[in-house]
């Protein structure tokens, strides 16, 4: 008897540890984890690999997709015609062979997604504060003033948009996060064996 997989979204904004966290749930979940990978019009990278961090499509494969309805959710990000997506085949061949899959993606996404899996974990990393958030983009040293302003300025979007997911875990120290993200997904599957 095959068990319909998992939905897990993962969000949380800019440097607030979200990839991290993910990577060490990935390594410690109680449940295996599989990571819907995302399409992107951006390049690659360093040695980012194509359908491994990122399918790397062009402006056309891309547009493709989305006039197939092969996304989830899609939208323009951080720049003109630097678009990312979920496709809906990535999530659904994983969820069909009973696997649970973890999706990161942007709070907008999260929403347009939840419509069509609304029994989806949903998870929002927060950080301690604004102020905490801005010392650690700061101490990256990759951006620009105008770029940090930007990041911050998202970044409260996405907290007060938040209120939709299930479960918020702040990433005061990250230990204790990825602690309480893998208990997350312990008390899902618990709940999930009793119905």
């Amino acid at each position: 008897m095959s068990k319909t997989g998992r939905l897990i979204i993962l969000s949380g904004p800019s440097g607030v540890g979200k990839s991290t966290i993910r990577d060490l749930v990935m390594e410690k979940s109680p449940i295996p984890l599989n990571l819907s990978v995302s399409a992107t019009t951006r390049k690659p990278r360093g040695q980012e690999k194509h359908g491994v961090d990122y399918y790397f499509f062009t402006e056309e494969e891309f547009r493709t997709q989305r006039e197939n309805d092969g996304f989830l959710e899609y939208k323009e990000v951080f720049g003109k015609n630097v678009w990312y997506g979920t496709l809906r085949s990535e999530v659904e061949h994983h969820l069909q062979a009973g696997r649970w899959v973890m999706l990161e993606i942007d709070v907008d996404g999260a929403y347009d997604v939840v419509k069509t899996y609304p029994d989806a974990i949903t998870v929002f990393i927060a950080p301690p504060s604004l102020e905490i958030l801005e010392e650690r983009l700061r101490s990256r040293g990759t951006e620009a003033e105008d770029a940090i302003r930007n990041r911050l300025s998202r970044a409260k979007y996405e907290i007060e948009r938040s209120t939709f997911y299930k479960y918020r875990v702040v990433n005061q120290d990250l230990n204790r996060a990825v602690d309480e993200f893998c208990h997350i997904i312990y008390q899902e599957n618990q709940a999930g064996e009793k119905k």
